[in-house]
């Protein structure tokens, strides 16, 4: 533990005649002073207990987890919290090797960026940000027809296979979309979150399960009931939305506002005229598709916001954040405030989310697998 350390330097004037009282004020004033340092004090260390608690049963090399495994009495942070230097003594690069490897994917291809983004919101929105959308077998999340567009499997492969050359059976494939979202949201421009690690990754994954992920076509009611089962209020619901500033749809998801919309033979009222006629234009093949953000698509920026104030959402669910007025409040504020300001929530929000739902070493239906894509009883 680190400590801080106190020094005063207020000059004391000699007196020869100094009064009894002004002695006894001073000597109240310097116990208030240390009452007061102790306190603080004592606040750090019940603060940060959790974190730095006893490692002595840090995981060993090769600890893959699951219910026999040894290394379910690996050390864990108390009342069954993740630890933000879970990794500094047995994986020390970790992050590193997370930063390096989503530098050089979006290098070669930007749009991934986003798509790391939107891989760690279908995981998370599913069962919790346990990996689940990475499986890959008959009736997984990732084989379910609203996850056809999902992109980054690949390169969270690679990561995972640096890992496990580095630090074998001890990096579960839950932390690593955890960090990779982060440092590719970063790259793009966007805000940097303390990231908590110690997930382990599910067995299980089912098709099912992925109608509980927010679509496009979900009115604020349906979209807000989502969010509060993870945790999460209004203000989340409004911020994480603005991830789409940065990124693309398939045109295939906002044909029903563009084209006989209700069945009246135009598009959306809620559209802007102008911006309806080109979308129109751009999105006359279903697998087309148009940025989310029209004015500045690579950008992390709050113009995602000024965007709806001025009709231009491409998403239904977007649209109905400026008609909703429980929401419409907050996309008026994060529109006229400074980016930063939108910045800083996201932050915050994107803290919360990753959280939700997180297996640790005390969840023995948990393991950390030795490839992503499959659980370790079928990576035979």
């Amino acid at each position: 533990m680190q400590y801080i350390s106190y020094s005063h330097n207020t000059p004391l004037i000699k007196q020869n005649h100094q009064s009894q009282s002004n002695r006894d004020r001073y000597q109240e004033s310097k116990i208030m002073k240390l009452a007061v340092i102790s306190v603080v004090v004592l606040l750090v260390i019940l603060v940060a207990w959790p974190v730095s608690a006893s490692r002595k049963d840090l995981p060993r090399s090769g600890g893959y987890g699951g219910d026999d495994d040894d290394d379910t009495k690996s050390w864990f942070p108390l009342d069954n919290l993740l630890s933000l230097n879970y990794y500094d003594r047995i994986c020390p690069d970790f992050e590193k090797i997370v930063d390096r490897k989503v530098r050089e994917w979006t290098k070669s291809d930007s749009s991934l960026g986003p798509a790391l983004l939107r891989l760690i919101f279908h995981d998370c929105g599913v069962t919790g940000c346990d990996a689940s959308v990475l499986l890959d077998y008959e009736g997984t999340e990732r084989r379910s027809s609203a996850s056809k567009s999902l992109r980054g499997f690949e390169l969270i492969d690679d990561i995972k296979s640096e890992m496990e050359k580095s630090c074998p059976g001890l990096v579960s494939c839950a932390d690593i979309l955890t960090s990779a979202s982060r440092a590719a949201t970063v790259q793009l421009g966007g805000p940097y979150w303390p990231n908590v690690y110690g997930r382990r990754d599910s067995k299980n994954s089912y098709a099912r399960d992925v109608e509980k992920v927010p679509s496009g076509r979900r009115d604020v009611t349906a979209l807000l009931e989502t969010f509060q089962s993870y945790g999460l209020n209004i203000l989340d619901l409004v911020v994480l939305s603005g991830a789409h500033t940065i990124g693309k749809a398939y045109c295939g998801t906002i044909q029903s506002r563009l084209y006989n919309y209700n069945a009246t033979n135009g598009s959306d009222p809620s559209i802007d005229p102008k911006y309806a006629d080109y979308l129109r234009r751009r999105c006359r093949w279903a697998s087309e598709t148009v940025e989310l953000d029209a004015v500045t698509p690579a950008v992390f920026d709050n113009q995602y916001y000024i965007n709806l104030q001025k009709h231009m959402g491409v998403l239904s669910t977007d649209q109905e954040l400026v008609k909703d007025p429980r929401t419409a409040p907050l996309v008026k504020a994060f529109a006229e405030q400074p980016p930063q300001m939108f910045r800083q929530q996201f932050a915050v929000s994107m803290a919360k989310l990753v959280n939700v739902g997180v297996l640790t070493g005390e969840d023995r239906v948990g393991e950390i697998r030795k490839v992503c894509s499959k659980s370790n009883s079928r990576a035979y």
